[in-house]
């Protein structure tokens, strides 16, 4: 991908949610396979129907077809994610730069057993400030807190 092929735009309201939920599902899959195929399906309409709505979106396209996306709510990163055949070519960098021209320090939470995130956000300046011992479902997957000022 050339680097000029990338753009970033703002969320285009619900002709963006069904590619961007099928997005977030591809990568999540391979990001969360602990959580389960069967939960993280039945999570995709909730991306698509209420998440994706609610959070402030960028969106990363190499022409018409979404690669990426961030959603922030507030200074708070809810979601970073890349197509799985387009990671490691910069644009989950690109996404959070974006993010903190708007916002200055940004905040996340990443499952301490997604080692490849941990890494991603570390190398790009971000400092565990925090942990818990279950996700926002209540189950037991550990949740490190992140912070970049």
């Amino acid at each position: 991908m050339a680097e000029n092929s990338l753009t970033l735009r703002p969320y285009a309201g619900p002709a963006d949610a069904p590619p961007l939920a099928d997005l977030w599902l591809d990568a999540s899959l391979r990001a969360h396979p602990f959580l389960g195929a069967e939960r993280l399906t039945a999570q995709r309409q909730e991306i698509a129907e209420t998440y994706l709505p609610q959070a402030d979106t960028w969106v990363a396209c190499e022409g018409p077809r979404p690669l990426g996306f961030i959603s922030l709510l507030e200074d708070f990163v809810a979601a970073l994610f890349v197509a799985p055949g387009a990671q490691g070519r910069g644009i989950g960098s690109r996404l959070l730069e974006r993010a903190a021209e708007d916002r200055g320090a940004l905040s996340l939470e990443v499952y301490a057993r997604n080692t490849p995130a941990l890494a991603f956000y570390r190398a790009r300046g971000f400092c565990e400030v925090a942990r818990r011992p279950q996700d926002d479902l209540g189950l037991p997957f550990e949740l490190v807190r992140l912070h970049r000022p």
